[in-house]
């Protein structure tokens, strides 16, 4: 019998695992899986953070977990996914969305600790979790990675050169994946949003001649929430993106489209 479509966004005993979920993105796209029926894993540096977000779904209902984790410390990161099986004996969905951006400004005035430090965790983290999580999706026949990379990766806009770096590499990332572990039922996609209305984009929007700039160019006229993320997420976390691998989807308000922000 043929699953309807309906069915294929169906995510029951779907095991989660979304970084960077304490708010903003992260937060949205983890109570989209957990509506769509998954066990969330709330990853964030910080306990209390991830145990609000984990409380606030499992009093609506839902299966969740906060597990604090540091996505640039490797040890941490180990920890994250034997908490995770320990809790929920799988992963089944990897969101990668812990992101940095602490400067702003030339290439030429970047000192090489904050290029290690961006670096660290918009690309390494990322490539060091999916590589945890590899061998436990390989097992249970696939799974889907999610890398939450950015239309900078795509376009840079100047002062951003270093992020744009560091998401053009985990755009890359998400390809290779795709091609290394197509046969073992893992799909891994790129989400890459364009200005959405979060606290890590707060010194672009906050700015009302930044924002008035950004904005007057898009065909949809405004910045996004984070909510807006979270269904295409949430599609590519199901079945209903089966054939779907290696892609990078941009949700940017026609940012690309019209030219970027410079």
């Amino acid at each position: 019998m043929q699953t309807s479509v309906k069915q294929k966004f169906n995510l029951k005993n779907k095991v989660a695992i979304v970084t960077g979920a304490s708010k903003g993105i992260g937060e949205s796209i983890a109570r989209g899986l957990a509506e769509y029926g998954a066990k969330v894993v709330i990853s964030s540096r910080s306990q209390e953070a991830v145990d609000q977000v984990a409380n606030n779904l499992k009093k609506e209902g839902y299966d969740a977990l906060g597990i604090a984790c540091h996505v640039g410390d490797e040890d941490q990161l180990k920890k994250l996914v034997e908490e995770t099986m320990n809790a929920y004996g799988g992963v089944d969905i990897l969101v990668n969305n812990a992101a940095t951006n602490p400067f702003y400004g030339p290439l030429d005035t970047m000192e090489n600790a904050l290029f290690d430090k961006i670096m660290d965790i918009n690309a390494k983290a990322p490539f060091h979790l999916a590589n945890l999580c590899y061998p436990i999706m390989k097992k249970s026949g696939g799974g889907s990675i999610i890398n939450i990379a950015s239309v900078e990766g795509m376009k840079p806009s100047v002062g951003l050169g270093l992020y744009s770096v560091s998401k053009a590499a985990l755009i890359m990332l998400t390809k290779s994946q795709a091609v290394e572990w197509g046969k073992f039922g893992i799909r891994s996609n790129a989400i890459c949003p364009g200005l959405i209305k979060t606290k890590f984009s707060s010194a672009l929007w906050q700015n009302e001649k930044i924002l008035d700039q950004v904005t007057r160019h898009l065909p949809a006229g405004r910045m996004a929430v984070p909510d807006e993320m979270a269904g295409l997420a949430c599609f590519l976390a199901s079945d209903a993106s089966s054939y779907c691998t290696g892609s990078v989807f941009t949700a940017d308000g026609g940012h690309m489209i019209a030219g970027g922000f410079n």
